[in-house]
């Protein structure tokens, strides 16, 4: 078990401390242990309780255009979103309203577990903000449909029956810079679909799972739908609004800022690397170094292509266009334009009235390079929240670590380093302390050959220290082969061992990142999300190992 965690169990889970796994970097670090040091780059300390008041002052002072609540109802009725998704989008023409909202890119079969985490945060978050301020507060979920990083999108990793890391992708004919929501599926979705449940363990919830999964992502669908359709059937009924942000009919609401960034030059590029070398000064790494002339903005035709500052007006595709051009399409064709990584969460906190976004941990860095930017365009910053963080494990998996006094951490190497100090732990007392005896004893009399040779002939020295590292060399190969010997005996404990760490750390990443949630639904059925949900733990700080 880690060791930072005293083994102590709670109602959540296993906490870890961030600061004792090798994948959390110093900014998600201090941000949740030490924030002070990060002050500067963000709006408030979202575990301070005078933060949320703070949030939600600002956010009533700024209220959002109502018809909003309008367009994303009725997106959600035009998918068949369950009611109560439908009635939190309802709630945002309410101007009482606020919303806690997060995002991702359009995840092939609802992409890696951390994207349902990320969901999940986001309605136990809102339900408690409503509980401790009593205001409405709707949870959403943004779906980045406009990204074009189509090699993230396209597959989705399981492990399969033999617990080995597998998946399944779906081509993509589409040219390079094609936006997901420009992609509808074809006939490749039904193959991956049978690739995906022939691998998978057969267990009594794979039929079920697999006829939602063709309804959500039927061929002539479009992926973004099929994604947003997916979400609808797993947290629809938590109250979940799933955002399709390739909607025409909000582009017109968030003209303005278009505008405005074509109008300042690259500024909005300017500011973010300005609160790069900002954040570097203080031993951090800037996530995003934008190009100082290009605008935060694509042009959009299916494609997205950057618009950049020319010598007198704009560059698209490296053809020159005039400002006027440019400004009359803002103006009359919205739609043609689409956010970059620096504008996104601006447009989604002009169009949602958001009090704190729940963010991953490279989100978390490069939005601390964004607090400038909201200042100047008079939009409110909401609260940055880290997302929770779990390793989903079972009884097997936590009875194995408990039992061998197992950190979980040294899991993720993917070498034999962990294995063989387990397996040495297991070898006969009388063996090993023999093994290091003789060690011991071989070191202390060519220690005192060492100080004896040189009155007899002082080249001698070098040769006695070459025998100490010969004979080191044949007890550590010697000590090996017992050890070989101890894995064959104790196969048993082996393939608990593999088992375990293909669990945790699947291709030797963290469970989180590297598998999608369709095993999970898979293994344990819908009702897992229940006891997801029931079980995440909201505290920052800490990953997690849940038992479902």
């Amino acid at each position: 078990m880690p060791a930072d965690s005293s083994k102590t169990y709670t109602p959540n889970g296993i906490p870890i401390d961030f600061r004792a796994i090798p994948w959390s970097s110093r900014l998600v670090n201090d941000y949740c242990h030490n924030f002070n040091q990060l002050r500067d780059f963000y709006l408030a300390d979202p575990q301070q309780t005078d933060s949320w008041k703070t949030a939600i002052d600002a956010r009533r002072a700024n209220p959002i255009n109502p018809k909003v609540g309008e367009i994303v109802a009725q997106q959600l009725r035009d998918r068949g979103a369950p009611d109560p998704a439908i009635s939190n989008a309802k709630k945002l023409l309410d101007s009482k309203s606020v919303a806690i909202a997060t995002g991702q890119q359009a995840g092939l079969f609802g992409g890696p577990l951390f994207t349902i985490l990320k969901a999940l945060t986001v309605i136990k978050l809102a339900r408690q903000v409503s509980t401790d301020h009593d205001i409405p507060v709707v949870p959403i979920f943004w779906i980045d449909a406009e990204d074009h990083d189509l090699d993230e999108i396209s597959s989705c990793q399981f492990l399969d029956a033999n617990m080995n890391l597998s998946a399944v992708t779906i081509p993509f004919d589409e040219h390079q810079g094609t936006t997901a929501a420009a992609i509808r599926l074809n006939s490749s979705i039904s193959e991956a679909l049978a690739q995906l449940t022939a691998e998978l363990q057969p267990t009594e919830f794979t039929s079920e799972i697999e006829k939602a999964l063709r309804t959500a992502y039927a061929p002539g669908t479009r992926l973004v739908e099929a994604f947003a359709r997916w979400l609808d059937t797993l947290l629809g009924k938590y109250g979940l609004v799933t955002y399709d942000a390739s909607d025409s009919r909000t582009k017109s609401i968030v003209k303005p800022v278009f505008a405005k960034e074509l109008e300042t030059l690259g500024r909005t590029s300017k500011l973010a690397a300005a609160s790069g070398l900002a954040m570097q000064s203080k031993g951090y790494s800037a996530q995003v170094s934008p190009a100082l002339d290009t605008t935060a903005l694509f042009w959009i035709d299916s494609q997205r292509k950057p618009i950049r500052i020319g010598t007198s007006g704009f560059l698209i595709d490296g053809q020159p266009v005039s400002a006027e051009h440019i400004r009359t399409e803002v103006e009359e064709k919205p739609e043609h334009f689409s956010p970059n990584v620096l504008l996104r969460p601006l447009i989604q906190d002009v169009l949602f009235p958001t009090i704190a976004y729940v963010a991953g941990p490279h989100e978390l860095a490069y939005l601390g390079q964004l607090k400038e930017i909201y200042d100047s365009f008079g939009v409110p910053m909401p609260l940055i929240y880290p997302r929770a963080s779990i390793t989903i494990v079972d009884s097997p998996t936590v009875k194995f670590l408990d039992r061998n006094n197992i950190d979980f951490v040294t899991l993720q190497a993917h070498d034999d380093a962990a294995l063989n100090t387990l397996l040495s732990e297991q070898l006969p007392d009388e063996i090993n302390a023999a093994v290091i005896a003789l060690s011991q004893n071989i070191s202390d009399q060519l220690s005192n050959i060492k100080l004896a040779v040189p009155d007899i002939d002082p080249t001698l020295e070098g040769t006695v220290k070459s025998t100490q590292g010969r004979m080191d060399k044949e007890l550590r190969h010697l000590k090996t082969k017992i050890i070989q010997a101890s894995k064959r005996r104790h196969e048993t404990l082996r393939r608990q061992f593999f088992r375990a760490r293909s669990i945790s750390f699947p291709g030797g990443s963290p469970q989180e990142r590297s598998i999608g949630s369709i095993y999970f639904l898979n293994r344990y059925g819908e009702a897992s999300i229940d006891r997801l949900l029931e079980q995440l733990p909201l505290a920052a700080g800490k990953h997690w190992l849940v038992k479902i």
